[in-house]
């Protein structure tokens, strides 16, 4: 349930609505808006009668019931506006969301050594990335793939970057993990295989570092804005969630099956910012220009892109990396698309 507020509502008087629903075993919840000020109550609310909330103050507007079973993550619950994430860098803040500049992540699938990050963080800034991405800690379909390098990666991420000056993105797996990643990540990602691991939703819920939560490999769109509700349930407001393709019947092609419609499905959904992952979705590099130019025109905030300097020796994922040269190349065809939807306030900035 939603208490809308009038515009132009005293502040004290906002707090005295809060206070006096606190007294009614309610949580309200604060989501100020550019026009509005809008109260979420959290708790027992479904035998609350919105007539008697109104008569609280004469500066309610409206008391709204959300009908979806995802709370907090209802475009209802934000009166249809739209949330940001808005993260600090090291070359600065960066905001993730619907009314913003798409951002672009990119990187390799896992931490290899020292001399390749910093070479991949330093190639994609200079072609227009804001974030690196490099997985640590790998979840592997079989037990004897490379697993990934762990705390040690951490470090190499540090390090990148130090020396790029881009935002970091990189996975964890077990809440025994969370701390130390947090420490150096810049946002958190809980991946296709952890989407639905509760306690660990909970864990990245109680921590104040943003979350991207990848949709699970089988799971609706119900499932995943459910998912997306245990984080926000805990505490954490800031949470991206990122499309990656889901399982079909069908993996002759590609390894995925890239739900491009899960775009304006969530934007009618939820207020969350969106990105796409069209490395995991195709699962071939030469199939990902083309996705990553259709889920811009579709209205994606955020795109997570595979580059890595030596695709044939990656140790995981390398069919699907774009070499540094053609992560160049894609960055230059993006931006006709992203200035033609205006989503890129300026060129990609190609290489010398």
């Amino acid at each position: 349930m939603i208490v809308v507020m009038k515009i132009g509502s005293p502040e004290a008087e906002v707090n005295r609505v809060s206070e006096e629903l606190t007294t009614w075993g309610l949580t309200p919840e604060r989501i100020v808006g550019k026009h509005k000020v809008v109260i979420g109550l959290v708790g027992e609310t479904a035998d609350l009668d919105p007539l008697q909330i109104q008569e609280v103050s004469p500066w309610i507007e409206q008391v709204l019931r959300v009908e979806k079973p995802y709370k907090r993550a209802s475009r209802q619950y934000r009166h249809g506006e739209a949330s940001e994430v808005v993260i600090n860098t090291p070359d600065g803040p960066v905001t993730f969301g619907e009314h913003h500049p798409l951002v672009v992540v990119a990187g390799p699938c896992s931490v290899e050594n020292e001399e390749m990050i910093i070479e991949t963080a330093q190639r994609v800034k200079a072609a227009g990335a804001r974030f690196l991405r490099g997985g640590a800690y790998k979840p592997r379909t079989s037990p004897y793939a490379f697993q990934g390098h762990g705390e040690s990666a951490l470090e190499l991420l540090a390090a990148a970057r130090e020396a790029s000056g881009l935002g970091i993105i990189t996975e964890v797996m077990d809440t025994a993990d969370l701390d130390k990643i947090a420490e150096i990540a810049d946002v958190v990602q809980v991946g296709a295989r952890n989407m639905q691991n509760f306690s660990l939703l909970k864990k990245v819920g109680a921590q104040p570092k943003p979350v991207l939560l990848k949709r699970g490999m089988s799971a609706t769109i119900e499932e995943w804005l459910m998912a997306a509700e245990y984080i926000l349930a805990a505490g954490n407001p800031n949470v991206i969630l990122c499309e990656r393709g889901i399982r079909t019947f069908d993996r002759q092609y590609t390894r995925n099956a890239l739900d491009i419609s899960a775009i304006p499905v969530l934007r009618n959904l939820t207020h969350l910012p969106i990105m796409i992952d069209p490395s995991h979705g195709t699962g071939w590099a030469a199939y990902v220009p083309s996705m990553s130019m259709a889920s811009i025109a579709a209205g994606c905030d955020s795109l997570m892109i595979e580059v890595h300097p030596n695709p044939k020796k990656a140790l995981s994922d390398g069919p699907q990396s774009l070499t540094p040269e053609a992560f160049d190349q894609l960055m230059q065809e993006l931006a006709v698309i992203g200035k033609a939807v205006g989503r890129w306030p300026q060129p990609a900035v190609a290489l010398a």
